[in-house]
């Protein structure tokens, strides 16, 4: 993956996105309501004891001749312990609007419960029912306490039974409760992540199999999308063949037309030579040597422009081994007389993504360098600089070039050795093909001695 691929948009990602929000939206909400619900009917249980032992209380007292309350006697021996949690209380409403105690359990000691925030005024709005609330016990506990205001027989005073219990356990299981359910829901939350992954990863993969197509009509080992695709990608798989097909009709076109060009020029080219030959003057010779020079002109600037229409609908893979192979035998017998000997290496696995006539072109005019003007030992090494890039280096034992020569040798028509056959146009060649298919050609001095040459090139997968 290349540095900017993780923020460039991707439709996977924004699927996978858009699931986790909204299933991690959905969990929070659950386990908050969960938990909400799970302390609401804690509370509400714990309410129902707290009313049971004041309603408890309410049934079982009564007044004296003196007009004393009496608490009946209660089981809970908690009630019985100093600060125990468990507490009861039974009071009376003052002049003073607060609750005063008449008679409390022994947990209590010296303590007295405390009524609602609201005090009196919400017991007697609710006379009869029970009023619970919060509150803070003699041992600066959190209790829950429940508060009934009701009236007993003998006695003209409203008294209010009072009960309450340490809520600390009930606090404890509702946080663990939370806790257990935010594990679960996460683990869930997981699960439905790694299910969302596996849909998207279905879901999409004919998405992905089109474009394993595509790569492969591009690469050539393919000449058509192929495969049956969905409803939603079928027309766009159809409509890439017909590109295919437009593109390869658009080349063949242009192929077409520089043949005919070829055919059109080389013809009045080769008539002009014929009747420049049959006389021997001066004329002639000029017309010979100027026609000569047009003919490689021409010869050049339609190689490059079929080069130009091959790469443009390029569909077809040429492995470098086998080419290297034929030139080197090629060479080395037509440069038997000088002995030359051609030392090369490629990897079996390098690919070129164009016209066998074009590689050879580019690998022979080096490889014909070298053996023409070097020393007799000419070594030639390919093999990959990247995933999607190749060099060969050819080196001979030659004199060289100066730094002025090399650059001399790139240009069209340019030979740096007038004794030696041929136009000069070798090496330009090669690097006008290298930069049709997006490579390029560099010279420097040899470790044999002679000139080196490296042919950058595109590489295609194996």
């Amino acid at each position: 993956m290349k540095p900017g691929d993780l923020f460039r948009p991707s439709l996977a990602r924004r699927l996978v996105l858009l699931a986790a929000i909204w299933s991690l939206a959905v969990l929070v909400v659950t386990g908050l309501a969960q938990t909400a619900l799970f302390r609401q009917e804690a509370i509400s249980r714990f309410d129902d004891d707290l009313f049971d032992v004041a309603d408890g209380l309410y049934a079982g007292s009564t007044v004296d001749d003196q007009g004393q309350v009496d608490a009946p006697p209660l089981t809970d021996s908690r009630a019985t312990r100093a600060y125990s949690g468990k507490y009861w209380q039974i009071s009376e409403p003052g002049a003073d609007g607060k609750l005063h105690a008449l008679v409390r359990s022994r947990s209590l000691w010296d303590g007295e419960l405390k009524g609602p925030d609201k005090g009196i005024a919400l017991l007697r709005g609710a006379a009869g029912k029970p009023v619970y609330y919060d509150s803070v016990g003699p041992a600066h506990e959190p209790l829950r306490a429940a508060a009934m205001l009701a009236r007993l027989p003998g006695r003209a005073a409203p008294v209010v039974f009072m009960a309450a219990e340490d809520r600390s356990a009930l606090e404890k299981d509702a946080q663990r409760f939370a806790l257990e359910t935010a594990g679960v829901l996460i683990l869930l939350g997981a699960g439905l992540l790694l299910v969302v992954l596996i849909q998207v990863r279905v879901g999409l993969q004919p998405l992905f199999d089109l474009q394993r197509e595509v790569a492969f009509v591009r690469q050539g080992k393919a000449e058509r999308v192929g495969g049956t695709y969905p409803s939603e990608l079928q027309p766009l798989a159809e409509e890439l063949n017909a590109l295919v097909a437009h593109d390869q009709e658009v080349v063949e076109r242009q192929r077409t037309h520089v043949g005919n060009l070829a055919h059109a020029l080389k013809t009045p080219i080769s008539v002009m030579m014929a009747e420049a030959d049959q006389d021997k003057g001066s004329l002639a010779q000029l017309v010979t040597r100027q026609t000569q020079l047009m003919r490689e002109q021409v010869d050049h600037h339609l190689r490059r422009a079929r080069a130009a229409a091959r790469t443009q609908g390029n569909r077809e893979r040429t492995p470098l081994e086998p080419v290297m192979d034929e030139l080197a035998v090629t060479l080395e017998r037509i440069f038997e007389d000088r002995g030359v000997e051609i030392d090369w290496r490629a990897p079996e696995d390098l690919v070129f993504p164009g016209e066998r006539q074009d590689l050879l072109e580019i690998v022979g005019n080096v490889l014909e360098n070298a053996c023409k003007y070097g020393g007799g030992r000419v070594r030639a090494i390919a093999e990959a600089i990247g995933p999607d890039r190749m060099s060969i280096t050819v080196e001979d034992n030659g004199p060289g070039l100066s730094q002025a020569d090399r650059a001399a040798v790139l240009k069209r028509g340019e030979r740096l050795d007038e004794t030696a056959p041929g136009s000069g146009l070798g090496l330009s060649i090669v690097d006008e093909l290298a930069r049709v298919y997006g490579g390029s050609i560099s010279l420097d001095q040899a470790v044999l001695g002679g000139l080196k040459v490296v042919v950058n090139l595109p590489r295609a997968e194996a």
